[in-house]
């Protein structure tokens, strides 16, 4: 379980009453909105308080040596189904607009079909999931501990259970916990949002 105490925060708070304003004036009214160009809550709040803090922006395509591939924006691997490539460059802008066309596309939408409560959890709970997915892949998200706890109705339990990925080379990494669990002065973590909004 988690390393350090889990605790909701004002900063958690805010962020997700600004998600929720964001995505009600975007056009966004309940879980039955399917426009891919109406995004809820979740993905807002998944795209602004974890993934672009967490992952940063790379504007030019650069090799990760972990990961053995070229990436772009925030952690972009794939452009149009191919592998990203050497001399690709995006704006802010535009990655900004990938990024979350892709956080609703290619993570929200697989999470919705595969586990249809998922859409009854709260906000808070859908956004630090996505964010899971973002980092760690959908599949391992679906069929995760902290899943099958929110599925269960233990949302508390299932925020805490996310905090185990905190991992890499089978080392527990400091960042990792930092992102999962209560996040650093600058940022929110995972754990920190997930039981701000229950």
């Amino acid at each position: 379980m988690p390393i350090n105490k889990i605790v909701s925060t004002k900063r958690g708070k805010a962020a997700i009453a600004a998600a929720l304003i964001a995505a009600a004036a975007g056009g966004w009214q309940s879980a039955k909105d399917t426009s891919p160009t109406v995004h809820p809550p979740a993905v807002i709040l998944a795209k602004k308080a974890l993934i672009e803090t967490w992952e940063g922006v790379v504007l030019t395509s650069h090799w990760d040596p972990f990961a053995k591939i070229y990436d772009i924006c925030y952690g972009k691997t794939r452009i149009n189904g191919k592998p990203v490539k050497a001399g690709l460059s995006f704006s802010p802008a535009e990655c900004e607009a990938m990024l979350e066309d892709d956080l609703f596309a290619e993570y929200y939408q697989p999470l919705v079909k595969k586990v249809p409560a998922y859409t009854s959890f709260p906000v808070s709970v859908q956004a630090s999931q996505l964010s899971g997915a973002y980092n760690f892949g959908v599949g391992g998200m679906v069929n995760s501990t902290a899943m099958e706890l929110a599925r269960q109705g233990r949302f508390r339990e299932a925020c805490e259970a996310q905090t185990k990925w905190n991992r890499a080379g089978g080392q527990v990494v400091n960042g990792l916990v930092k992102r999962r669990e209560m996040g650093d002065a600058q940022r929110i973590g995972e754990a920190e949002l997930c039981v701000s909004g229950l």
